[in-house]
């Protein structure tokens, strides 16, 4: 790459549920026609939930964005993908290991099966690792079931962001994060994949309110968290590092899009989008990166180590509660052997009868297969954190 090189980069949470989310048609057909202006040359799309909207976008913006992936994943696809004006040249999906409970069907994460898309392109002779991620959602913040998932799905992605991008020039990760700046989740990635928050370090910064979700710029917003929090959370980011000899330069961090579609009372999504505008130089310098905030990436990966073994504890007393309900139902069972019922009451007591084992094969379900699975996922990831966390203690040393 002779000279400077401009990247406008866009990432936005589509809410795309078929017959849940509202307006979803008239919205992504005008999230398309604004991606098929031509202003971006990296588009990242999370909740994406339906193949047939991913493939009108791709018909409207063709001839602007002709190259594009689609991850699919779990029940309904991950709702992740990205559009490049770059040729695409290798792309990996990697899904969360730990995603969500399977029975909190009015959540939905398990069954959407998240994670994180990559896609390699190159730009010039730049090669490009681009990162759609879509993390679990906060449904309680002062009482968050999913803080472990979260945290853990965090530190998974890192690893596969550093692990994955050993040969890319330039790291541009785009997606919902669902972690506010600060949060643990947040540090975690920061830290642990050596990426940037574009708008901490955008020399202009275009926007009114920080918000990505939630502010009262926003139609679907709830009103009564608007007034308590105007502002919104920013819970949507453009992350971004580049290796030495390349100098990756925030020029401007905004919101792209209008507050409503046009013609219409209501926003593009229930999230604001992102666009930032990058520079690429090359650099005569060659020296070797250094970890910064080293005392305080320790820190956070003791509390994700932490946050893991509450996570256990509640997994083992989760696991006797199920267990202590199905010994409840099978003795309900058992009590029901040889009694007969009135005429009168027959059906409703063989309903009570099947109702009563299926709940019998749900917490067994419960105590055994998932809380396996979930106690492994978990510990996968604890693992991977000592790992980290020991080496980093082990260079501490050898500088000493």
């Amino acid at each position: 790459m002779s000279a400077d090189t401009d990247i406008n980069v866009f990432t936005l949470n589509c809410w795309g549920i078929p017959a849940v989310s509202r307006n979803r048609k008239i919205r992504m057909n005008a999230i398309a026609e604004e991606l098929a202006l031509g202003k971006y040359d990296i588009v990242c799309l999370q909740e994406v939930w339906s193949e047939n909207d991913y493939i009108d976008i791709k018909k409207l913006t063709l001839r602007v964005l002709p190259y594009s992936h689609y991850f699919y994943s779990g029940v309904f696809g991950s709702g992740v993908c990205i559009f490049s004006r770059y040729t695409i040249e290798n792309v990996f999906f990697h899904q969360w290991p730990l995603n969500g409970y399977v029975h909190k069907l009015h959540h939905g994460d398990w069954f959407g099966g998240k994670g994180i898309g990559l896609c390699r392109v190159k730009c010039k002779g730049i090669n490009i690792n681009i990162y759609s991620a879509h993390l679990h959602a906060e449904y309680n913040r002062r009482n968050d079931e999913y803080m472990a998932h979260r945290v853990l799905q965090a530190f998974d992605m890192s690893q596969f962001i550093s692990i994955t991008s050993t040969n890319a020039d330039i790291v541009i990760l785009g997606g919902d994060l669902n972690t506010e700046p600060g949060d643990l989740a947040y540090r975690i990635i920061c830290h642990n994949a050596q990426v940037q928050d574009s708008f901490l370090q955008a020399q202009q910064v275009a926007v009114d309110y920080v918000g990505t979700n939630e502010s009262s710029r926003n139609s679907y917003s709830d009103k009564k968290l608007c007034m308590k929090k105007p502002a919104g959370n920013r819970i949507d980011y453009i992350m971004y590092k580049c290796r030495r000899g390349i100098e990756v330069q925030c020029l401007k961090y905004q919101f792209p899009l209008p507050e409503r579609v046009p013609k219409q009372n209501f926003s593009f999504s229930d999230h604001e989008a992102l666009q930032v505008s990058f520079r690429v130089i090359r650099t005569s310098n060659a020296s070797e990166d250094a970890l910064e905030n080293k005392e305080e990436y320790m820190k956070a990966l003791k509390e994700s180590r932490a946050v893991c073994d509450a996570a256990l504890g509640r997994l083992h007393q989760d696991k006797r509660s199920y267990w202590i309900y199905s010994a409840a139902f099978f003795l309900t069972l058992l009590c029901t052997i040889g009694l007969e019922a009135p005429l009168s009451c027959f059906k409703t007591y063989n309903i009570i009868r099947v109702v009563v084992t299926i709940l019998l094969c749900f917490t067994i379900f419960m105590a055994t297969i998932w809380n396996r699975m979930e106690v492994n996922a978990i510990l996968t990831g604890k693992l991977g954190i000592e790992v980290v966390h020991s080496n980093l203690e082990d260079c501490n040393s050898d500088e000493r």
